[in-house]
């Protein structure tokens, strides 16, 4: 398990890439992307230190309302069935499906008393 990125939560893509442009040293940016599996508006930011991935729509809406930015932390693995089985007092609530800003590689969301996790399929 590896770690990816931080999901941020955010009423406005463009206003939370414009803060990243100033305040970190930013290598790439993926373009804004529809996920239908996930209702959500995604865009990847990738510094120098951090994979940021802005996360906007009704998946985080409530989020947005409660003034919650901190959406989730993202680790790579393996093998993403061998992960969901191993992560010990987790609860599925996302089953592995693809994932349009991850070329479709699977990802899977897991409550954990830290907070959402989620896994991405490494392959």
């Amino acid at each position: 398990m590896k770690f990816h990125h931080i999901g941020i939560a955010t009423k406005s893509l463009k206003t939370s890439l414009d803060f990243v442009n100033k305040n970190f040293e930013v290598i790439n940016i993926s373009e804004e992307i529809f996920d239908e599996n996930q209702d959500a508006t995604l865009q990847m930011i990738e510094t120098k230190d951090l994979n940021i991935e802005l996360v906007t729509g009704n998946v985080v809406d409530k989020l947005i309302k409660a003034k919650t930015t901190y959406y989730h932390i993202c680790y790579e693995v393996e093998d993403i069935n061998e992960a969901i089985d191993n992560f010990k007092g987790a609860i599925v609530i996302s089953e592995p499906k693809p994932a349009v800003l991850f070329d479709n590689r699977e990802v899977a969301f897991l409550m954990t008393p830290l907070g959402l996790v989620e896994l991405l399929n490494a392959n």
